[in-house]
């Protein structure tokens, strides 16, 4: 999943202060192993 598509998902507008916000928050549960990022942008978990 995309920072966009969560942008989308959770009814916020397509702005950049929101899908970096939401970027900075994927890469921190990718840090702590939460989230795998399967290409550049790309995040999934490690499971599926």
């Amino acid at each position: 999943m995309r920072a966009r598509d969560l942008c989308q998902a959770f009814d916020l507008p397509i702005l950049p202060k929101h899908t970096e916000g939401i970027r900075s928050k994927l890469k921190r549960l990718l840090s702590r192993g939460i989230l795998i990022e399967a290409e550049p942008g790309l995040f999934a978990r490690p499971d599926a």
